[in-house]
């Protein structure tokens, strides 16, 4: 395992050669480990049908591009991340303050006015629900994008926290706590992620008919759609409260078996991506809703990112002394990817954060709003010195 502060060293080399890499911490790592896969060459890799091995980062649309960093074609580097200080993330809200950004009434007008079209839509019964975003661009003093991840780092233990470059795609950040999909063999990890509400060091959380209901129809759609392409045995916890950073959400962990084919595990990222939790339902109809009304492109917000068909060595787990009995070990493909929620796009010396939420019938402008606004200090909290 590589030392800390060499490994940030070797990565500002890496910067300097404008090769793709990707560093990584999944949630709650055990001693704070951080991956990192450096492309050593200038070639530009794509994932066509998720058979490929290595680091995925897909768009938010199937029409775009899918950008793959070959485990072949990288140097894999792990080292243990020792925070700078104690942070308390459940603070990242008051790093910025209400007005501190031109547009911002014009930003939240517009907005408002996007979800009561989605409103309108709905009670017409075109759609159950539709999640809306929006952009918001900000000036960094210091875009340092090594300093901002160790920032990331610090301040959201609990979510996956990365830093991506491409050439092709430039310097995104992010830190999110949905998991999009997770197998190992056979076995397969989902969540059902809705509903948003800010953490105030309350011991008994509750939520709201309208987030229950949304968490609901997220929930019920994963198990219709996994259920449609043939996964057995599949199982559901009870919803329960989820922690990440300053927010709280509703998450249901969804567990089954596929059957290993010819296509791999391409049916289960098709049949999940997007989920109803960064789409809606019926996920074409919202889709194009989302499509024709949010007016700009969300690039790789609400895509997905991680680990793709790594190998996993495990040993044989033996408590005899015989050393031939400690030469047998396991080595199977497991993949880890995660919704890309709660992040940012790094430009010359702007960020821009992409944020949004679930729109219901039941659903208020002025709240929605907020709620973006509540999501966005994640982001901006990395930002600041």
């Amino acid at each position: 395992m590589m030392e800390e502060a060499k490994f940030f060293s070797k990565l500002r080399d890496h910067i300097k050669s404008k090769n793709a890499f990707v560093v990584y911490r999944f949630p709650n790592e055990e001693n704070q480990r951080v991956h990192a896969l450096l492309q050593n060459n200038f070639q530009s890799f794509t994932c066509s049908d998720f058979s490929e091995s290595g680091f995925v980062f897909a768009p938010f649309s199937d029409k775009e591009k899918i950008y793959l960093i070959p485990s072949t074609e990288a140097e894999k580097i792990e080292f243990q991340h020792y925070p700078e200080s104690k942070v308390d993330e459940d603070q990242a809200e008051v790093i910025f303050q209400e007005g501190n950004f031109p547009q911002r009434e014009k930003d939240q007008k517009d907005h408002e006015n996007l979800v009561q079209k989605a409103v309108d839509t709905i009670k017409n019964g075109h759609l159950k629900k539709v999640v809306l975003s929006r952009k918001e661009t900000v000036q960094v003093h210091d875009p340092d994008p090594v300093r901002i991840y160790k920032n990331l780092l610090d301040k959201y233990s609990s979510a996956f926290a990365y830093l991506w470059f491409h050439p092709e795609t430039g310097f995104w950040l992010g830190a999110t706590p949905e998991t999009l999909l997770k197998t190992e063999r056979n076995r397969f990890k989902t969540m059902a992620l809705a509903g948003t509400q800010l953490f105030r060091n309350q011991s008994v959380v509750k939520w709201e008919q309208k987030e229950i209901e949304e968490q609901k129809l997220v929930t019920d759609y994963i198990l219709e759609t996994l259920a449609d392409n043939g996964i057995e045995r599949i199982e559901k916890s009870d919803p329960y409260t989820l922690k990440a950073g300053n927010l709280l959400h509703i998450c249901t962990d969804i567990t089954g078996t596929f059957q290993k084919n010819e296509n791999g595990i391409a049916p289960l990222i098709n049949s999940l991506h997007p989920t109803p939790a960064v789409c809606g339902l019926p996920k074409e109809k919202a889709k194009e809703f989302i499509l024709e009304n949010e007016g700009y492109n969300r690039k790789f917000y609400t895509g997905f990112l991680g680990e793709l068909n790594l190998k996993t060595q495990v040993q044989r787990s033996s408590r005899s002394r015989n050393q031939e009995n400690q030469q047998f070990s396991a080595i199977f493909e497991s993949t880890r990817l995660f919704v890309n929620l709660r992040c940012l796009e790094l430009k010359g010396g702007d960020a821009s954060l992409f944020v949004g939420g679930g729109i219901t019938k039941d659903s208020i402008a002025t709240s929605e709003w907020m709620e973006t606004v509540n999501k966005a200090q994640t982001m901006k909290a990395i930002l600041v010195k």
